[in-house]
């Protein structure tokens, strides 16, 4: 296959919209744990300190999740760099680095949304529980 600079900047919108939905979800814990901290703070509760444990490993995730994209993007820049000073096989190789760490972001993706629909399962049982 020959690689061309169209094919790693065909990434790129893919990237920072990925990246984007990764800002939101990170803002989005930020603010729940907020919330919880004010509600920690007037009534301790075992629950609430679960909820935490679950909302660190989420934002664990989550910054990893960010940090892995931000590699996935800057190799591909650094292919089309390679490309543009005709280095081919180089970047080949750092294309694929590129791919696999897009990859690795959207697996890290997938499990802390399935933590996250755990979570919001735990807590609608609860609410049905009381009523």
């Amino acid at each position: 296959m020959t690689l061309t600079m169209s094919i790693p900047a065909l990434l790129f919108p893919a990237i920072s919209l990925t990246m984007l939905a990764y800002n939101a979800r990170y803002l989005a814990i930020a603010a729940l744990i907020r919330q919880l901290h004010k509600e920690y703070l007037n009534t301790p509760s075992k629950n609430t300190v679960l909820q935490i444990k679950n909302l660190r490993k989420r934002l664990w995730l989550i910054r990893n999740m960010q940090a892995i994209a931000i590699v996935s993007f800057l190799t591909s820049v650094i292919t089309m760099f390679l490309l543009y000073v005709e280095e081919n096989g180089l970047a080949n190789l750092i294309f694929g680095i590129s791919l696999f760490a897009l990859m690795i972001s959207l697996c890290l993706s997938f499990i802390e949304v399935q933590i996250s629909t755990k979570a919001l399962s735990i807590r609608l049982d609860r609410i049905e529980e009381n009523n």
